[in-house]
């Protein structure tokens, strides 16, 4: 029994962490990505974050816990989170970092007129980059958006060059996911389907920088994407700012109203189509790819401003309307992008829309060793991380109905373990490891 008990308490001292957005509500007021503004309200906002031994958590960079509430712990001075507290409007990212002001880029509707295969869409970029009257670079409404900060302790060596391969493995927990609140919400419509959670880890100092005499807080908080060396007033920063890690939940489903939607109002767009205004461009007897529930499809997220000669209809994409002309895999834009070496902005034909590979539930539910890793965290470091919460518009499951369903509830974790008791090959019969239900009530131990 003292044996047993001895590989419980080893078990559950592993679990590096667990961090969740219990109850997180939205209120959809209006209309989706296609008609109207897309305003979306925020009724209630529970975030709740925990975590066992390996990992600390903070909103201010100086007072740590296993269990937090995000949105009403406090936040250190100056911080630029937003919590869409004046409705939500659906975006579309690939996760790219804008260096100079540590902020993800995002994309919203400039403008949406109907096509006679679909709708040509204009999109302007979300002016997240403009600095505020604190000289702070602020992040704009319809969004999520919050600075978490997680120090790891393992290890004693600290690797001051941004290297993954100096960093441990993390992985969602199989608990994570997005759903239809069972308060307030209303099932069937899909909304939960649309929605993707993206995490951007911005930089990182020494995991004891809090205890460095001479040292303030303001050498964390203040973190960015640049590297700084240390001096007498500052530590060493490693800069990391890579391209955001995005969770798209629900991968398979698909509402029935979603498929109806989509099949009414797609068309096949010719190779030729360029002018897609025209119908000339379309073949009106022909049925755009199928989408059906219990398939994942791609999603063709925006990567840049969109005007009118670039000639984007939503639906382009070989998954869909079969154009694939201002499409590009995401290999082929990083190999692009990063031939880039002065740090300027790009704006490349055909490289307007991004078939993007999001870390799916499909991805999280699978086991042992196929269980791919989500993200990586040095050793004895903190890290500044930047949470994104938001509607991805590009997404098929983003029709107009699907603001119905009116409430959201999501829940995240993390942890280092990479099996667990219920993999079918470790046959484990020991105790439960612990984990955090959307109540905060740890379960298991």
């Amino acid at each position: 029994m003292k044996k047993q008990n001895k590989r419980h308490t080893k078990r559950v001292r592993n679990l590096a962490v667990i961090c969740f957005l219990c109850a997180l509500t939205m209120v959809f007021s209006s209309y989706a990505w296609f008609i109207g503004m897309q305003t979306v309200t925020v009724s209630s906002f529970d975030i709740n974050i925990a975590s066992t031994d390996g990992l600390y958590l903070s909103m201010d960079g100086q007072d740590w816990y296993y269990n937090l509430d995000a949105r009403n712990t406090t936040a250190y001075e100056g911080n630029t989170n937003t919590w869409a507290t004046s409705g939500l409007v659906p975006m579309s990212s690939i996760g790219e970092m804008d260096a100079t002001s540590s902020t993800m880029k995002l994309y919203e509707k400039a403008s949406l007129t109907t096509t006679p295969g679909g709708y040509r869409l204009l999109a302007s970029r979300v002016k997240n980059y403009t600095k505020n009257a604190s000289d702070k670079y602020e992040e704009s409404k319809g969004y999520v958006a919050f600075d978490l900060f997680i120090k790891n302790v393992s290890g004693n060596e600290y690797y001051t060059t941004n290297n993954i391969l100096n960093e441990e493995d993390i992985y969602l927990t199989y608990n994570s996911s997005v759903k239809v609140s069972s308060t307030g919400g209303i099932a069937g419509t899909g909304i939960e389907n649309s929605v993707r959670v993206a995490f951007a880890q911005i930089g990182r100092v020494e995991g004891n920088t809090n205890n460095i005499e001479g040292y303030g807080v303001d050498n964390i908080t203040a973190i960015t994407c640049s590297n700084v060396a240390a001096d007498t007033n500052q530590v060493q920063v490693t800069g990391i700012c890579r391209d955001a890690q995005i969770w798209e939940p629900n991968d398979k489903a698909h509402v029935t109203n979603a498929i109806n939607w989509y099949d009414t109002s797609c068309k096949t767009r010719k190779a030729n189509g360029t002018n897609l205004t025209l119908p000339a461009s379309y073949n009106n007897d022909s049925h755009c790819g199928a989408v059906a529930n219990g398939t994942a499809v791609s999603t063709y997220a925006i990567a840049k401003e969109i005007a009118i000669a670039d000639y984007v209809d939503v639906y382009d994409g070989e998954d869909y309307n079969g154009y694939t002309a201002d499409v590009t895999s995401t290999s082929d834009y990083v190999t692009e992008r990063d031939l880039k070496t002065n740090g300027s902005e790009y704006d490349y034909s055909g490289f307007t829309l991004v078939d993007y590979p999001y870390f799916t539930d499909t991805d999280k539910n699978k086991y042992e060793t196929a269980r791919p890793t989500f993200m990586k965290l040095a050793p004895n470091s903190i890290t500044k991380l930047r949470v994104y919460i938001y509607i991805e518009g590009q997404d098929i499951d983003n029709y107009d109905f699907a603001s119905l369903g009116r409430q959201i509830s999501v829940q995240f974790g993390f942890t280092k373990e990479r099996y667990n008791e219920s993999d079918p090959s470790l046959q484990y019969n020991g105790p439960v490891v612990p984990t955090i239900g959307e109540d905060g009530v740890i379960t298991g131990a």
